[in-house]
């Protein structure tokens, strides 16, 4: 055998000679830079897909928003931070404008697969098509109330999610959906999980009939098991897509949540019900206000919605211990879409520039480039677009004596339109309006179907409600006994309210001239089929009512704004301007703290 020791010697002389050799010192290996994502949030986009153009007194015509702007801006989002964009929607794609409910929604999801959205979650409007097809709520057995929604779900190359959501007879989350609630993807080498909410208070602000298939499931414990899920599927990151909203108006400082209201603010109120770090951000949406604050330490935005603005929360993830740095964490909360702004100010509002006495347009520029509307998006929308102009250029056959204000926490004039022509159609003792219903005001003179439209964009239907005196002032107490502050419509009937929105708002209610209601005697009520099926909270009185007291299928064939049109011709072709009053308040003025929209 051939001996070692040559190689023995060798070894121990190198080792001996190592040993008296200073050490090399190996360069401290720096430390790797934070992962930055990009995280770009919408809400309550309704459909919005041409920009919102306001005239201004030297004719000139000002634009704000709109799906080509919109284009514009997340290139340049993508452009300052290549591969670490998440574009997510806060829910309510849909509804609201003709582009969108001419084609069932298909027009938004043909946009938002184009700028390639990372996720959205399905928000209460999202049902109100009901089946595929013009009836919005199934009036066969053999159509399915989902179907609208469910050929969306196909058509989208994102996921649509909501994590709270659970067909009734199984518990389980609807097949249809094609997932749990949640979304997993990698991101710049982060793993990033998003989950989806939607607002427990669906089947009060859709068409119930449309939902009666579901359950939604409280906000906080949905979030927290899909948080979980996600982390043991590997997320470092989780960032929740949610239908809930709040209202904190004071942007200036975003860790100062003092001005954050608790009513109606759902996101609030389940953050502070979720352990620390079940979430990282959330982009909320429903309530249409801004917030771009850290709610419990997570960074939430949300926008006004309708397009007009994008949310956005940088996040910086530790690439070793795969955590986000929170005090890295940046917000940029609601930045207007203008491709034209104006040169002082610095913004395209068009409420704002109207009402000044001097306005230069100049073209917009954000993160450093000018913005020009994307071409490629203009044409997607073209064909859908032709169409909708053809409907809104269709004479309405009525005009507005004067211009018809809507109100929402106060009452209006167009509401009390509305109510005075659903009472007329149907020849009701009274008629109520839920103010939801009605999305914009009316202008003076002739009006376009367009108009009307805009006004009116849901597909509810007249319909006729039998109720006693007693039944009626509990209708009127459930509508008026939440934090949102909504005032409904009335027509027949004056109403006393506290100034602040809460349980007990409602103090009286009487028919016209004060004459008071008989607690047994019954009255014919004509209300939007969306009251009749016990939307917005009136289920409590509309649910037990026996079949032969609840007329529900569409009096004479008539929706709202074919009510509202034979209103006006039934006047002489013109929507008289009705005067205020009908709604009173007992107290003095006072800060209201859980008022918000």
């Amino acid at each position: 055998m051939r001996s070692p020791r040559p190689f023995l010697v060798a070894l121990a002389t190198c080792a001996a000679a190592c040993a008296g050799t200073p050490a090399t010192p190996t360069p401290a290996a720096s430390p790797a830079e934070p992962v930055r994502l990009t995280l770009v949030g919408l809400n309550d986009f309704h459909g919005n897909v041409e920009p919102h153009r306001t005239r201004l007194s030297d004719g000139r015509v000002v634009e704000e928003g709109g799906a080509a702007t919109l284009a514009a801006y997340v290139a340049r989002l993508r452009a300052d931070n290549p591969g670490g964009v998440l574009l997510l929607d806060g829910g309510d794609l849909f509804q609201g404008t003709l582009a969108s409910n001419l084609t069932e929604g298909a027009v938004v999801v043909d946009v938002y697969n184009h700028l390639g959205f990372t996720a959205a979650a399905i928000g209460n409007h999202e049902f109100d098509y009901g089946p595929v097809g013009a009836s919005p709520m199934a009036l066969t057995p053999g159509e399915d109330p989902l179907g609208a929604l469910k050929a969306r779900v196909k058509q989208a190359r994102f996921p649509m999610l909501s994590a709270n959501l659970r067909d009734a007879a199984t518990g389980r989350t609807p097949a249809w959906l094609g997932n749990d609630g949640t979304h997993l993807l990698t991101v710049k080498g982060v793993r990033v999980g998003v989950l989806g909410l939607t607002t427990e208070s669906t089947p009060s602000v859709t068409n119930p009939a449309n939902v009666g298939s579901l359950r939604f499931l409280p906000l906080a414990s949905s979030a927290l098991e899909a948080s979980r899920s996600l982390r043991a599927r590997g997320a470092d990151v989780v960032v929740a897509v949610a239908h809930a909203g709040g209202h904190c108006p004071d942007l200036s400082n975003p860790r100062d949540t003092a001005s954050c209201e608790r009513g109606d603010a759902e996101i609030v109120d389940m953050l502070a019900a979720l352990p620390p770090g079940t979430l990282d951000a959330v982009v909320a949406g429903h309530t249409h206000q801004v917030m771009g604050h850290f709610i419990q330490g997570v960074p939430v935005i949300e926008t006004t919605g309708l397009a007009r603005s994008v949310g956005v929360v940088e996040l910086f993830v530790d690439p070793v211990r795969r955590r986000v740095e929170p005090s890295l964490t940046r917000i940029q909360a609601a930045i207007p879409l203008c491709s034209q702004v104006d040169a002082v100010h610095g913004d395209c509002d068009g409420r704002r520039l109207r009402e000044r006495a001097e306005v230069t347009l100049v073209p917009s520029r954000f993160l450093g480039a000018e913005v020009r509307p994307d071409s490629d998006v203009e044409a997607l929308l073209a064909p859908t677009l032709a169409q909708v102009d053809a409907a809104q250029r269709r004479q309405a056959g009525v005009s507005c004596a004067s211009p018809l204000v809507r109100g929402f926490t106060e009452e209006g004039a167009l509401g009390n339109v509305v109510a005075d022509a659903l009472r007329e159609a149907v020849g009701a003792d009274a008629a109520v309006m839920n103010p939801g219903g009605i999305r914009a005001d009316l202008p003076g003179g002739v009006l376009s179907f367009g108009h009307v439209y805009q006004a009116l964009p849901f597909d509810n239907t007249v319909a006729v409600l039998t109720l006693t005196g007693t039944e009626l002032e509990l209708l009127l107490k459930l509508a008026h006994g939440v934090d949102r502050g909504a005032v409904f419509a009335v027509s027949g009937l004056e109403l006393t309210l506290a100034r602040c929105p809460g349980p007990g708002r409602l103090l009286s209610v009487t028919l016209e001239g004060g004459k008071p209601l008989v607690a047994e005697k019954r009255y014919r009520v004509a209300v939007p089929d969306f009251l009749a099926r016990g939307g917005d909270g009136v289920e409590g009185v509309t649910r037990p009512l026996p079949p032969e007291r609840a007329e529900l299928a569409p009096f004479q064939g008539m929706d709202l704004r074919e009510a509202l049109i034979a209103y006006g011709r039934s006047h002489g072709g013109v929507l008289p301007t009705p005067t205020l009053g009908r709604v009173r308040y007992s107290g003095v003025a006072e800060a209201c703290p859980t008022a918000s929209r």
